[in-house]
């Protein structure tokens, strides 16, 4: 099955399912608490739990999507309270739930949110054990991505982050969510520890090149490609991989990082880093990161799944700007 069809396909299926959760709750904390969730999206966190599912037993996903969706609602909270520290006005092609309602409400939405996730985890029809295992995997990854924010926003006030310390962050912002995604979905579908922990890997990084292609979608892709604000992390100055990388090949982007930026500084930022080769060289890292995660899944026989699972971690590098 070609994967873009895929996709859609499951993406639809879990609209659905989010439409009948989130789409007609009562009271104002509700509505800015479905906001996002039913503004759209890839979906990509919940189809690989039901992959992960389907890749340890064929057939359980559909009695686990609950938990699937855990993770969607999960990947949701961090967006709304990201987008309220960042200052971005626009997500997902429509305003943040802080422009569109108040910071105190948004603050409370996202929290709303979080706690959803834990009520999904344990609506799945799995044994108690599993998923007594899945909520510690997806505590342990919401404690990691409030960290890798926190270092994220440092990262900020600093000019002398290291490339190592840019994948530790972007593993606990990013790739803990991918990993806790397969991880419990293997979970639940009662698959051994060895295979829980290859699927963690996988996820890891796969979210680790997810965030690298992310970094460069948000310099390169205008904001109807991106449904969010052009190059937001060149203006506030974000110690993304790109500017660790160009800092190291002596190139200054400290003058792109003010208020507003015009699309002629933005065209001259992107022409100069792709001439110093920057952009080559951090397209090469996510690669990197692909191919670690595709070896992960090397105990697994041959399946649909697998395979699945294999181009994800390669689209996640491909998709674009």
């Amino acid at each position: 099955m070609e994967l873009d069809a895929y996709l859609e396909g499951a993406a639809e299926q879990i609209d659905i399912v989010l439409d009948r959760e989130f789409g007609s709750l009562p009271g104002v904390l509700n509505k800015a608490s479905a906001h996002l969730i039913l503004a759209g999206g890839k979906r990509l966190r919940p189809i690989v739990v039901m992959l992960a599912a389907d890749l340890i037993q064929k057939g359980t996903s559909q009695s686990i999507l609950p938990a699937a969706l855990a993770l969607e609602v999960t990947h949701t909270f961090t967006l709304v309270h990201d987008d309220i520290m960042d200052g971005d006005v626009a997500r997902r092609g429509v305003p943040t739930v802080h422009t569109k309602w108040d910071e105190p409400t948004a603050i409370l939405a996202g929290d709303v949110l979080y706690a959803h996730a834990f009520e999904l985890i344990c609506a799945a029809m799995a044994s108690d054990l599993a998923k007594v295992r899945s909520v510690s995997i997806l505590a342990g990854a919401c404690a990691n991505l409030c960290d890798g924010q926190h270092k994220d926003i440092h990262f900020g006030n600093r000019d002398n982050v290291t490339e190592e310390e840019y994948i530790e962050m972007v593993s606990k912002k990013t790739g803990v969510l991918y990993a806790a995604s397969a991880a419990i979905g293997g979970t639940l579908a009662e698959g051994t520890a060895q295979q829980v922990n290859s699927l963690y890997e996988w996820g890891l990084n796969s979210g680790i090149a997810f965030q690298i292609q992310d970094d460069l979608i948000d310099l390169m892709a205008d904001s109807a490609t991106s449904g969010k604000d052009r190059a937001s992390d060149l203006r506030e100055g974000k110690q993304t991989l790109v500017a660790i990388l160009a800092r190291e090949k002596g190139i200054d982007l400290t003058k792109y990082r003010k208020p507003a930026l015009t699309d002629a500084e933005i065209d001259e930022a992107i022409h100069l880093l792709e001439e110093s080769g920057v952009i080559a060289d951090v397209r090469k890292k996510a690669l990197e990161h692909v191919e670690q995660a595709k070896t992960t899944l090397d105990q697994f026989p041959d399946s649909q799944e697998k395979e699945i699972l294999i181009q994800i971690a390669s689209y996640f590098v491909s998709r674009g700007y």
